[in-house]
């Protein structure tokens, strides 16, 4: 475990890690959040965890910050997440992972196998990566460090996958929807989406991050205030209710452990449906160009407003945008 510094006064933090959840083109949020805290060069980025397009996200900005730094990061999520409007395509959709397993399975019908609703296989997905993301440049020193989340078929588990083991097998790992692609084989272990495990790693990530302070961008709601009735409806709030189980249980761990904690670790999150709402009404499979731009503006918008609360922020009341995870020192 890491040592840490005493907490600085100086705001924004001068060292941040970032825990990135998925949930489909929700992720659009992360990329505004992502985009902003780039603008603001006193901000050091230190670890990024993420699971599913939250890796996606975690691994477009390390790669372009190891080739190009806070301009090259900025511009390698522009150029995927705009050419993911533009393509608005089934294997768009399956980049991002985009499909809860409930949802496939009512799209697609229980009686296929994977292998055959995957019109594209895992080689053009594999190809598509590739030309975003140079992995190649995520063991170079001046990338952020990486925590890329995949489940283990065999036994459950989550596997945290490191800088130097990152390539693109890992990252199609981390977004494999069950019910749409084949599970992906990794040095003979099959994995699926990373957010059954762990949606994003927070635990981990708070365990071997150097930084006292971890901010956490939750983009699938976790609040809806009207009870489902239909069969989509009720598959969506099953799935936004699965997506956030593994991350509450890492909160309530993160909590529970606080006895135990380096007083100066502070834990913030940002949460999409602070910001948007009727969120947990949208679908998170939805590639309209509008309602991309919609989410990619509003997370600009609450990391300015995160960034806005000044050196109290750790103590500070919440504001639309961001809710505090814990005002108190969390875990080491």
């Amino acid at each position: 475990m890491p040592t840490r510094t005493a907490p600085s006064t100086q705001w924004p933090p001068r060292k941040l890690s970032l825990a990135l959840q998925g949930g489909g083109t929700f992720a659009a949020f992360t990329w505004g959040v992502l985009e902003r805290l780039l603008e603001e060069p006193s901000i050091e980025i230190d670890t990024i965890s993420g699971a599913s397009a939250g890796a996606i996200n975690a691994l477009l900005l390390a790669s372009g910050f190891a080739e190009g730094g806070r301009e090259g990061a900025r511009a390698r999520l522009n150029r995927f997440w705009v050419r993911l409007m533009h393509e608005a395509s089934f294997r768009s959709l399956m980049l991002v992972g985009g499909f809860s397993p409930a949802g496939s399975s009512v799209a697609f019908g229980p009686t296929l196998r994977s292998g055959q609703f995957d019109p594209f296989d895992l080689d053009p997905l594999r190809l598509a990566l590739s030309r975003d993301i140079n992995f190649a440049a995520l063991r170079d020193a001046r990338c952020p460090k990486l925590q890329i989340a995949a489940t283990r078929i065999r036994d459950g588990q989550q596997q945290i996958f490191r800088n130097d083991a990152i390539n693109a097998d890992v990252a199609l790992a981390s977004t494999c929807p069950p019910l749409v692609h084949c599970a992906v084989e990794i040095e003979g272990e099959a994995y699926w989406d990373g957010g059954y495990g762990g949606n994003p790693p927070l635990v981990k990530l708070v365990q071997e991050t150097a930084a006292t302070d971890v901010l956490l961008v939750q983009v699938t709601p976790s609040r809806d205030n009207y009870v489902p009735i239909t069969l989509a409806a009720i598959d969506r709030r099953l799935d936004q209710i699965a997506a956030n189980a593994a991350l509450n249980a890492e909160i309530a761990a993160l909590e529970w452990a606080r006895s135990h904690a380096a007083p100066s670790l502070r834990l913030f999150r940002i949460a999409a449906e602070d910001s948007i709402e009727g969120l947990a009404q949208r679908s998170s499979t939805d590639l309209g160009r509008g309602f991309i731009r919609l989410l990619h503006r509003s997370g600009r918008q609450a990391a300015e407003r995160w960034l806005g609360q000044g050196s109290n922020a750790a103590v500070a009341r919440p504001t639309p945008g961001q809710r505090i995870v814990s005002a108190e020192p969390a875990l080491a």
